[in-house]
């Protein structure tokens, strides 16, 4: 028997302030916390995700040799107005870039960046 993979486990995205990235995910972007579990001296495992969707981002403290923030995530979230997402975030004075981009034949994208400055793609699907 060979063994597989099913499915994506989670994303991790390290953060050094798990509060206030959680709150980003949750409250900005209407997020819902999945789970919060106690681990180690005193962290947490911290899950969220939009609802209904499989696949989780674990906010966690860094581990050894990794500094938090900054990082290019390679996450892409689907929103099917993207007008509308980019005017919430400017509305949370979230760090997003200040044009939605169009190309052809391109779905419209935008960047932002959560609280510590990690880069997320959102992207408009029918």
């Amino acid at each position: 028997m060979t063994a597989t993979i099913s499915k994506l486990a989670n994303v991790i995205i390290p953060a050094a302030d798990q509060d206030r990235v959680v709150a980003f995910y949750t409250d900005v972007l209407g997020f819902e916390k999945r789970v919060e579990l106690p681990f180690g001296d005193g962290n947490r495992w911290i899950e969220v995700a939009p609802r209904g969707a499989e696949t989780p981002i674990a906010i966690c403290p860094p581990g050894p040799n990794t500094t938090p923030g900054g990082k290019e995530t390679g996450i892409s979230l689907a929103t099917d107005d993207i007008e509308g997402l980019h005017a919430r975030l400017q509305e949370h004075h979230a760090d997003v870039d200040a044009e939605i981009s169009r190309f052809g034949d391109v779905p419209p994208i935008f960047w932002f960046r959560d609280p510590e400055g990690n880069s997320l793609m959102a992207v408009q699907v029918p």
